[in-house]
Protein backbone atom coordinates (compact mmCIF):
# COMPACT_ATOMS: atom_id res chain seq x y z
CA UNK A 1 0.00 0.00 0.00
CA UNK A 2 1.97 2.97 -1.18
CA UNK A 3 5.80 3.46 -1.14
CA UNK A 4 5.34 3.50 3.12
CA UNK A 5 4.17 0.14 3.06
CA UNK A 6 6.15 -1.71 1.04
CA UNK A 7 5.59 -5.79 0.28
CA UNK A 8 8.26 -8.14 -1.27
CA UNK A 9 8.68 -11.33 -1.88
CA UNK A 10 11.95 -12.22 -0.91
CA UNK A 11 12.88 -13.69 1.84
CA UNK A 12 14.92 -12.52 4.81
CA UNK A 13 16.28 -15.14 6.68
CA UNK A 14 17.10 -14.61 10.34
CA UNK A 15 20.90 -16.17 10.63
CA UNK A 16 23.95 -15.34 8.51
CA UNK A 17 27.62 -14.71 8.40
CA UNK A 18 27.28 -10.80 8.71
CA UNK A 19 25.37 -11.63 12.62
CA UNK A 20 28.92 -10.29 14.40
CA UNK A 21 31.20 -7.89 14.34
CA UNK A 22 31.54 -5.52 11.10
CA UNK A 23 34.59 -4.73 9.07
CA UNK A 24 34.65 -0.88 10.70
CA UNK A 25 35.01 -2.75 14.19
CA UNK A 26 38.04 -4.57 13.05
CA UNK A 27 41.79 -3.44 14.16
CA UNK A 28 44.12 -1.91 11.87
CA UNK A 29 47.09 -4.19 11.28
CA UNK A 30 50.45 -3.23 13.18
CA UNK A 31 53.69 -2.27 12.49
CA UNK A 32 54.93 -5.21 12.42
CA UNK A 33 52.39 -6.78 9.97
CA UNK A 34 52.89 -3.69 7.64
CA UNK A 35 56.66 -4.04 7.51
CA UNK A 36 55.85 -8.22 6.04
CA UNK A 37 53.62 -6.93 3.72
CA UNK A 38 56.03 -4.23 2.42
CA UNK A 39 58.56 -7.30 1.65
CA UNK A 40 55.70 -8.76 -0.22
CA UNK A 41 54.65 -6.03 -2.09
CA UNK A 42 58.38 -5.56 -3.44
CA UNK A 43 58.29 -9.13 -5.19
CA UNK A 44 56.98 -9.29 -8.53
CA UNK A 45 55.54 -12.10 -9.81
CA UNK A 46 53.76 -13.62 -12.76
CA UNK A 47 49.91 -15.34 -12.16
CA UNK A 48 50.49 -18.18 -15.33
CA UNK A 49 47.36 -20.49 -14.82
CA UNK A 50 43.83 -20.27 -13.09
CA UNK A 51 42.06 -23.46 -12.48
CA UNK A 52 38.54 -24.16 -11.40
CA UNK A 53 38.25 -27.50 -9.90
CA UNK A 54 34.84 -29.43 -9.09
CA UNK A 55 32.47 -27.62 -11.63
CA UNK A 56 29.84 -30.19 -12.78
CA UNK A 57 27.09 -28.24 -14.91
CA UNK A 58 28.31 -25.16 -14.65
CA UNK A 59 29.38 -23.43 -17.38
CA UNK A 60 32.88 -22.47 -17.88
CA UNK A 61 32.51 -18.96 -19.89
CA UNK A 62 30.59 -17.54 -17.54
CA UNK A 63 33.18 -17.46 -14.63
CA UNK A 64 36.28 -16.78 -16.56
CA UNK A 65 34.65 -13.29 -16.19
CA UNK A 66 34.50 -13.17 -12.37
CA UNK A 67 38.18 -14.62 -12.28
CA UNK A 68 40.15 -12.52 -14.89
CA UNK A 69 41.02 -9.92 -12.36
CA UNK A 70 43.73 -12.52 -10.81
CA UNK A 71 45.81 -12.34 -14.18
CA UNK A 72 46.38 -8.71 -13.51
CA UNK A 73 47.95 -9.14 -10.06
CA UNK A 74 50.98 -7.50 -9.90
CA UNK A 75 52.57 -9.16 -6.47
CA UNK A 76 51.87 -11.82 -3.89
CA UNK A 77 50.00 -9.42 -1.93
CA UNK A 78 47.85 -7.91 -5.15
CA UNK A 79 47.22 -11.79 -6.16
CA UNK A 80 45.80 -12.66 -2.67
CA UNK A 81 43.84 -9.35 -2.77
CA UNK A 82 42.34 -10.39 -6.22
CA UNK A 83 41.86 -13.92 -5.76
CA UNK A 84 39.49 -12.95 -2.32
CA UNK A 85 37.78 -10.59 -4.65
CA UNK A 86 36.94 -13.51 -7.45
CA UNK A 87 36.56 -15.83 -4.56
CA UNK A 88 34.08 -13.12 -3.39
CA UNK A 89 32.43 -12.94 -6.41
CA UNK A 90 31.95 -16.43 -7.30
CA UNK A 91 29.90 -16.95 -3.98
CA UNK A 92 27.63 -13.81 -5.23
CA UNK A 93 26.61 -15.77 -8.14
CA UNK A 94 24.62 -17.95 -5.36
CA UNK A 95 25.68 -21.45 -7.42
CA UNK A 96 27.97 -22.83 -5.56
CA UNK A 97 28.16 -23.67 -1.38
CA UNK A 98 31.91 -23.36 -0.86
CA UNK A 99 34.61 -21.48 -2.87
CA UNK A 100 38.20 -22.48 -1.30
CA UNK A 101 41.25 -20.36 -3.21
CA UNK A 102 44.95 -22.56 -3.62
CA UNK A 103 47.87 -20.68 -4.19
CA UNK A 104 51.11 -21.92 -5.77
CA UNK A 105 54.32 -21.99 -7.59
CA UNK A 106 54.03 -22.53 -11.40
CA UNK A 107 54.67 -26.45 -12.67
CA UNK A 108 55.43 -27.60 -15.91
CA UNK A 109 57.72 -27.03 -18.83
CA UNK A 110 57.05 -23.42 -19.21
CA UNK A 111 56.21 -22.27 -15.80
CA UNK A 112 58.59 -19.31 -14.90
CA UNK A 113 60.46 -18.47 -11.57
CA UNK A 114 58.47 -15.67 -10.45
CA UNK A 115 55.71 -17.85 -11.88
CA UNK A 116 51.79 -18.50 -9.85
CA UNK A 117 49.36 -20.99 -10.28
CA UNK A 118 45.85 -20.06 -8.83
CA UNK A 119 43.48 -22.29 -7.94
CA UNK A 120 39.97 -22.37 -7.06
CA UNK A 121 38.30 -25.38 -5.18
CA UNK A 122 34.57 -25.00 -5.47
CA UNK A 123 31.69 -27.30 -4.32
CA UNK A 124 28.03 -26.66 -6.63
CA UNK A 125 24.97 -26.32 -4.42
CA UNK A 126 21.85 -29.17 -4.84
CA UNK A 127 20.07 -29.21 -7.92
CA UNK A 128 17.34 -28.59 -5.41
CA UNK A 129 17.38 -26.59 -2.22
CA UNK A 130 14.43 -26.20 0.20
CA UNK A 131 14.48 -23.48 3.18
CA UNK A 132 13.12 -22.02 5.93
CA UNK A 133 13.37 -19.08 7.15
CA UNK A 134 11.42 -15.98 8.97
CA UNK A 135 10.63 -12.66 7.48
CA UNK A 136 10.21 -9.45 9.18
CA UNK A 137 8.18 -7.10 7.80
CA UNK A 138 7.37 -3.34 8.64
CA UNK A 139 6.26 -4.30 12.28
CA UNK A 140 4.92 -8.05 11.39
CA UNK A 141 5.93 -11.41 10.99
CA UNK A 142 5.99 -14.12 8.87
CA UNK A 143 6.95 -17.85 8.12
CA UNK A 144 8.64 -18.57 4.57
CA UNK A 145 8.98 -21.96 3.05
CA UNK A 146 10.96 -21.74 -0.25
CA UNK A 147 11.83 -24.10 -3.01
CA UNK A 148 15.10 -23.42 -4.98
CA UNK A 149 16.64 -24.33 -8.24
CA UNK A 150 19.58 -22.77 -8.53
CA UNK A 151 21.99 -22.55 -11.72
CA UNK A 152 19.14 -24.13 -13.54
CA UNK A 153 21.27 -23.87 -16.89
CA UNK A 154 24.34 -23.57 -16.01
CA UNK A 155 24.88 -19.85 -15.83
CA UNK A 156 23.87 -18.64 -12.59
CA UNK A 157 19.69 -18.60 -13.47
CA UNK A 158 17.35 -19.45 -10.70
CA UNK A 159 14.19 -20.48 -10.36
CA UNK A 160 12.54 -19.87 -7.02
CA UNK A 161 9.11 -20.79 -5.48
CA UNK A 162 8.21 -19.32 -2.19
CA UNK A 163 5.09 -19.59 0.18
CA UNK A 164 5.17 -17.13 3.14
CA UNK A 165 2.34 -16.92 5.94
CA UNK A 166 2.07 -14.36 8.62
CA UNK A 167 0.35 -12.44 10.80
CA UNK A 168 -1.38 -9.89 8.00
CA UNK A 169 -0.67 -11.53 4.62
CA UNK A 170 0.00 -14.88 2.88
CA UNK A 171 1.74 -15.00 -0.47
CA UNK A 172 3.26 -16.92 -2.56
CA UNK A 173 5.29 -16.50 -5.85
CA UNK A 174 7.29 -17.88 -8.83
CA UNK A 175 10.32 -16.26 -9.99
CA UNK A 176 13.12 -16.44 -12.46
CA UNK A 177 16.44 -14.75 -12.11
CA UNK A 178 18.97 -14.49 -14.80
CA UNK A 179 22.32 -12.58 -14.86
CA UNK A 180 24.60 -11.24 -17.75
CA UNK A 181 28.02 -13.05 -17.47
CA UNK A 182 30.57 -10.89 -16.11
CA UNK A 183 27.70 -8.70 -15.14
CA UNK A 184 26.09 -9.71 -12.40
CA UNK A 185 24.19 -5.91 -10.83
CA UNK A 186 22.91 -6.41 -14.44
CA UNK A 187 19.68 -8.75 -14.37
CA UNK A 188 16.75 -9.41 -15.61
CA UNK A 189 14.12 -11.26 -13.67
CA UNK A 190 10.60 -12.11 -14.14
CA UNK A 191 7.80 -12.55 -10.91
CA UNK A 192 4.17 -14.57 -10.79
CA UNK A 193 2.58 -13.83 -7.79
CA UNK A 194 -0.17 -13.86 -5.42
CA UNK A 195 -0.51 -11.75 -1.95
CA UNK A 196 -2.89 -11.41 0.30
CA UNK A 197 -2.94 -8.50 2.76
CA UNK A 198 -4.62 -7.52 5.91
CA UNK A 199 -4.65 -4.00 6.96
CA UNK A 200 -6.46 -3.34 10.21
CA UNK A 201 -6.22 0.35 10.28
CA UNK A 202 -8.13 0.73 7.10
CA UNK A 203 -10.55 -1.65 8.09
CA UNK A 204 -9.20 -3.29 4.77
CA UNK A 205 -8.35 -6.92 3.19
CA UNK A 206 -6.19 -6.81 -0.80
CA UNK A 207 -5.81 -9.64 -2.96
CA UNK A 208 -3.04 -8.97 -5.87
CA UNK A 209 -2.71 -11.73 -7.96
CA UNK A 210 0.06 -9.98 -10.50
CA UNK A 211 2.74 -10.40 -12.88
CA UNK A 212 6.27 -8.42 -13.30
CA UNK A 213 9.27 -8.00 -15.23
CA UNK A 214 12.58 -5.98 -14.17
CA UNK A 215 15.66 -5.14 -15.02
CA UNK A 216 18.56 -4.06 -12.74
CA UNK A 217 21.81 -2.64 -14.02
CA UNK A 218 24.38 0.01 -12.56
CA UNK A 219 25.46 3.37 -14.37
CA UNK A 220 28.18 5.23 -13.06
CA UNK A 221 28.06 5.17 -9.33
CA UNK A 222 24.10 4.73 -9.43
CA UNK A 223 21.56 1.63 -9.76
CA UNK A 224 19.01 1.60 -11.74
CA UNK A 225 15.77 -0.66 -12.22
CA UNK A 226 13.24 -0.58 -14.70
CA UNK A 227 10.29 -2.35 -14.33
CA UNK A 228 6.49 -3.48 -15.72
CA UNK A 229 4.02 -4.77 -13.47
CA UNK A 230 0.69 -6.02 -14.26
CA UNK A 231 -1.83 -6.93 -11.17
CA UNK A 232 -5.13 -7.95 -10.63
CA UNK A 233 -6.66 -6.09 -7.19
CA UNK A 234 -9.16 -7.28 -5.23
CA UNK A 235 -10.24 -4.87 -1.97
CA UNK A 236 -12.66 -5.91 0.53
CA UNK A 237 -13.81 -4.81 4.02
CA UNK A 238 -11.94 -6.40 7.03
CA UNK A 239 -14.73 -6.00 9.55
CA UNK A 240 -18.60 -5.72 9.31
CA UNK A 241 -18.04 -1.97 11.42
CA UNK A 242 -15.87 -0.71 7.82
CA UNK A 243 -16.61 2.94 7.10
CA UNK A 244 -18.79 3.83 3.80
CA UNK A 245 -15.32 5.35 2.25
CA UNK A 246 -13.57 1.75 2.54
CA UNK A 247 -16.35 0.13 1.25
CA UNK A 248 -16.93 2.74 -1.70
CA UNK A 249 -13.42 1.53 -2.51
CA UNK A 250 -14.02 -2.25 -2.53
CA UNK A 251 -14.19 -4.18 -5.32
CA UNK A 252 -11.96 -5.10 -8.63
CA UNK A 253 -9.58 -3.32 -10.05
CA UNK A 254 -6.73 -3.80 -12.77
CA UNK A 255 -3.44 -1.83 -12.62
CA UNK A 256 -0.57 -1.43 -15.85
CA UNK A 257 2.28 0.46 -14.46
CA UNK A 258 5.84 1.19 -15.34
CA UNK A 259 8.27 2.44 -12.49
CA UNK A 260 12.12 3.05 -12.35
CA UNK A 261 13.77 3.20 -8.91
CA UNK A 262 17.28 4.80 -8.93
CA UNK A 263 19.30 3.98 -5.59
CA UNK A 264 23.16 5.44 -5.06
CA UNK A 265 23.67 4.38 -1.75
CA UNK A 266 27.41 4.43 0.02
CA UNK A 267 26.57 3.17 3.63
CA UNK A 268 28.64 0.47 5.21
CA UNK A 269 25.46 -0.88 6.06
CA UNK A 270 21.79 -0.91 5.45
CA UNK A 271 20.51 -1.82 8.93
CA UNK A 272 22.34 0.44 11.17
CA UNK A 273 24.84 2.66 8.86
CA UNK A 274 27.85 4.36 10.98
CA UNK A 275 29.00 6.03 7.73
CA UNK A 276 27.74 6.97 4.29
CA UNK A 277 24.59 8.33 2.45
CA UNK A 278 21.68 6.56 0.60
CA UNK A 279 19.50 8.47 -1.99
CA UNK A 280 16.23 6.67 -3.43
CA UNK A 281 13.76 7.70 -6.12
CA UNK A 282 11.04 6.29 -7.76
CA UNK A 283 8.69 6.76 -10.34
CA UNK A 284 5.65 4.96 -11.02
CA UNK A 285 3.09 6.01 -14.03
CA UNK A 286 0.04 3.64 -14.41
CA UNK A 287 -2.59 3.71 -16.91
CA UNK A 288 -1.17 4.19 -20.33
CA UNK A 289 -0.16 0.50 -20.68
CA UNK A 290 -3.70 -0.76 -19.81
CA UNK A 291 -5.67 -1.38 -17.01
CA UNK A 292 -7.94 0.85 -15.20
CA UNK A 293 -5.77 2.75 -12.49
CA UNK A 294 -4.21 6.33 -13.76
CA UNK A 295 -2.07 8.20 -12.22
CA UNK A 296 1.75 9.34 -11.72
CA UNK A 297 3.73 8.46 -8.05
CA UNK A 298 6.69 9.62 -6.94
CA UNK A 299 8.98 9.52 -4.10
CA UNK A 300 12.14 9.50 -2.62
CA UNK A 301 14.39 8.59 0.26
CA UNK A 302 17.42 10.74 1.71
CA UNK A 303 19.84 9.26 4.66
CA UNK A 304 22.80 10.81 5.64
CA UNK A 305 25.09 9.06 8.61
CA UNK A 306 28.13 10.72 9.87
CA UNK A 307 30.37 8.95 12.82
CA UNK A 308 31.30 11.24 15.94
CA UNK A 309 33.41 10.69 19.04
CA UNK A 310 32.91 8.09 21.62
CA UNK A 311 31.92 5.50 18.62
CA UNK A 312 28.17 7.39 18.43
CA UNK A 313 26.87 7.90 15.00
CA UNK A 314 24.84 11.08 14.18
CA UNK A 315 21.80 10.21 11.36
CA UNK A 316 19.36 11.68 9.31
CA UNK A 317 16.72 10.86 7.19
CA UNK A 318 13.81 12.62 5.01
CA UNK A 319 11.37 11.03 2.77
CA UNK A 320 8.48 12.55 0.90
CA UNK A 321 5.79 11.50 -2.11
CA UNK A 322 3.25 12.60 -4.09
CA UNK A 323 1.17 11.02 -6.03
CA UNK A 324 -1.39 12.78 -8.85
CA UNK A 325 -4.05 10.80 -10.39
CA UNK A 326 -4.54 11.05 -14.01
CA UNK A 327 -7.94 11.88 -15.56
CA UNK A 328 -11.27 12.38 -13.52
CA UNK A 329 -11.22 8.90 -11.72
CA UNK A 330 -9.79 9.78 -8.21
CA UNK A 331 -6.90 7.12 -6.68
CA UNK A 332 -7.31 4.40 -4.75
CA UNK A 333 -7.04 3.73 -1.18
CA UNK A 334 -4.32 0.94 -2.15
CA UNK A 335 -2.18 3.35 -4.07
CA UNK A 336 -1.94 6.25 -1.53
CA UNK A 337 1.15 6.70 0.86
CA UNK A 338 0.60 6.02 4.81
CA UNK A 339 2.33 6.87 7.48
CA UNK A 340 2.67 6.22 10.96
CA UNK A 341 4.38 3.72 13.43
CA UNK A 342 7.56 2.15 15.26
CA UNK A 343 9.44 2.01 11.32
CA UNK A 344 8.28 5.63 10.31
CA UNK A 345 7.03 8.45 12.83
CA UNK A 346 7.31 7.00 16.28
CA UNK A 347 4.86 7.56 19.12
CA UNK A 348 1.89 7.14 16.69
CA UNK A 349 0.30 4.01 15.86
CA UNK A 350 0.67 1.97 12.92
CA UNK A 351 -0.56 3.80 9.61
CA UNK A 352 -2.47 5.98 12.04
CA UNK A 353 -2.02 10.16 10.61
CA UNK A 354 -4.07 11.63 7.88
CA UNK A 355 -7.00 11.41 6.47
CA UNK A 356 -9.52 9.06 7.75
CA UNK A 357 -13.47 8.06 8.13
CA UNK A 358 -14.96 6.64 11.23
CA UNK A 359 -11.87 5.10 12.60
CA UNK A 360 -10.45 4.08 9.33
CA UNK A 361 -7.04 5.57 7.41
CA UNK A 362 -7.57 6.19 3.77
CA UNK A 363 -4.03 6.88 3.04
CA UNK A 364 -2.84 10.41 1.58
CA UNK A 365 -1.69 11.56 -1.80
CA UNK A 366 1.44 13.48 -0.57
CA UNK A 367 3.68 13.10 2.31
CA UNK A 368 6.85 13.85 4.31
CA UNK A 369 8.40 12.63 7.10
CA UNK A 370 12.35 13.58 8.67
CA UNK A 371 14.40 12.34 11.29
CA UNK A 372 17.40 13.07 13.43
CA UNK A 373 19.16 10.05 15.18
CA UNK A 374 21.79 10.07 17.37
CA UNK A 375 23.06 6.06 18.40
CA UNK A 376 25.38 5.59 21.04
CA UNK A 377 27.12 2.68 22.49
CA UNK A 378 25.08 0.66 25.55
CA UNK A 379 26.24 2.40 29.17
CA UNK A 380 29.34 1.00 30.31
CA UNK A 381 29.78 -1.12 27.15
CA UNK A 382 29.32 -4.98 28.21
CA UNK A 383 29.84 -7.53 26.14
CA UNK A 384 32.40 -5.04 23.81
CA UNK A 385 33.67 -6.70 20.88
CA UNK A 386 31.07 -9.43 20.97
CA UNK A 387 27.43 -9.50 21.94
CA UNK A 388 27.04 -6.10 22.66
CA UNK A 389 28.07 -4.86 20.01
CA UNK A 390 24.33 -5.89 18.18
CA UNK A 391 23.17 -3.59 20.66
CA UNK A 392 23.20 0.49 20.39
CA UNK A 393 20.94 3.35 22.75
CA UNK A 394 18.85 5.24 20.75
CA UNK A 395 18.21 9.19 20.71
CA UNK A 396 15.42 10.31 18.29
CA UNK A 397 13.58 13.64 17.37
CA UNK A 398 11.08 12.90 14.25
CA UNK A 399 8.43 14.61 12.21
CA UNK A 400 5.94 13.93 9.77
CA UNK A 401 2.66 14.96 7.84
CA UNK A 402 0.47 13.50 5.30
CA UNK A 403 -2.48 14.80 3.49
CA UNK A 404 -4.68 15.28 0.47
CA UNK A 405 -3.91 18.45 -2.26
CA UNK A 406 -6.67 20.26 -3.90
CA UNK A 407 -4.72 20.00 -7.54
CA UNK A 408 -6.20 23.28 -8.64
CA UNK A 409 -4.38 25.50 -6.06
CA UNK A 410 -0.60 26.29 -7.01
CA UNK A 411 2.56 25.06 -5.04
CA UNK A 412 2.73 27.38 -2.56
CA UNK A 413 -0.41 26.43 -1.11
CA UNK A 414 0.41 22.72 -1.50
CA UNK A 415 3.53 23.60 0.82
CA UNK A 416 1.27 26.13 3.41
CA UNK A 417 -0.56 22.87 3.21
CA UNK A 418 2.08 20.10 4.11
CA UNK A 419 3.42 23.04 6.93
CA UNK A 420 0.41 22.58 9.00
CA UNK A 421 -0.97 20.52 11.80
CA UNK A 422 2.93 18.75 11.56
CA UNK A 423 2.65 15.86 13.85
CA UNK A 424 6.36 15.01 15.56
CA UNK A 425 7.64 12.91 18.45
CA UNK A 426 10.81 12.26 20.36
CA UNK A 427 12.26 9.54 22.81
CA UNK A 428 14.53 7.14 23.48
CA UNK A 429 14.87 3.71 23.37
CA UNK A 430 17.49 0.48 22.43
CA UNK A 431 18.17 -0.86 19.16
CA UNK A 432 18.96 -4.29 18.10
CA UNK A 433 20.92 -4.80 14.85
CA UNK A 434 19.92 -8.54 13.67
CA UNK A 435 22.82 -9.30 11.19
CA UNK A 436 22.37 -7.51 8.08
CA UNK A 437 19.04 -8.16 7.64
CA UNK A 438 16.60 -6.81 10.16
CA UNK A 439 16.74 -4.94 13.38
CA UNK A 440 14.35 -4.29 16.82
CA UNK A 441 13.54 -1.39 18.22
CA UNK A 442 12.35 -0.67 21.65
CA UNK A 443 11.46 2.74 22.22
CA UNK A 444 10.00 5.46 24.51
CA UNK A 445 8.16 7.86 22.92
CA UNK A 446 6.51 10.82 23.84
CA UNK A 447 4.43 12.00 20.66
CA UNK A 448 3.60 15.67 20.24
CA UNK A 449 1.48 17.79 17.54
CA UNK A 450 -1.07 15.53 18.06
CA UNK A 451 -4.13 16.48 15.77
CA UNK A 452 -8.28 15.40 16.17
CA UNK A 453 -8.62 11.57 14.78
CA UNK A 454 -4.99 10.36 14.98
CA UNK A 455 -3.75 7.38 17.15
CA UNK A 456 -0.96 8.43 19.36
CA UNK A 457 1.49 5.53 21.24
CA UNK A 458 2.35 7.38 24.39
CA UNK A 459 4.92 5.42 26.03
CA UNK A 460 6.92 2.62 25.34
CA UNK A 461 6.77 1.20 21.67
CA UNK A 462 8.37 -1.99 19.70
CA UNK A 463 8.95 -2.03 16.17
CA UNK A 464 10.32 -4.63 13.46
CA UNK A 465 11.63 -4.00 10.33
CA UNK A 466 14.22 -3.51 7.58
CA UNK A 467 13.66 0.35 6.86
CA UNK A 468 13.43 2.47 9.48
CA UNK A 469 13.04 6.15 9.07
Amino acid sequence: MGAVHARSLDPLPMQGPELGVHADDVETPDMEQESKQEVLENKDVIVQHVHIDGLGRTKEDCLTYEIAGVFRAKNLIDVMKRAHEARQKLLRLGIFRQVEVVIDTSQGVDALPNGLDVTFAVTELRRMTGSYNTMVGNNEGSMVLGLKLPNVFGRAEKLTFQFSYGTKETSYGLSFFKPQPGHFERNFAVNFYKVTGQFPWSSLRETDRGVSTEFSFPLWKTNHTLKWEGVWRELGCLARTASFAVREESGHSLKSSLSHAMVIDTRNSTILPRRGALLKINQELAGYTGGDASFLKEDFELQFNKRLFWDSVLSASLWGGCLLPIGDKPTCIADRFYLGGPTSVRGFSMYSIGPQSEGDYLGGEVYWAGAIHLYTPLPFRPGKGGFGDLFRTHFFLNAGNLCNLNYGDGPRAHLSKLAECIRWSYGAGIVLRLGNIARLELNYCIPMGVQSGDRICDGVQFGAGIRFL
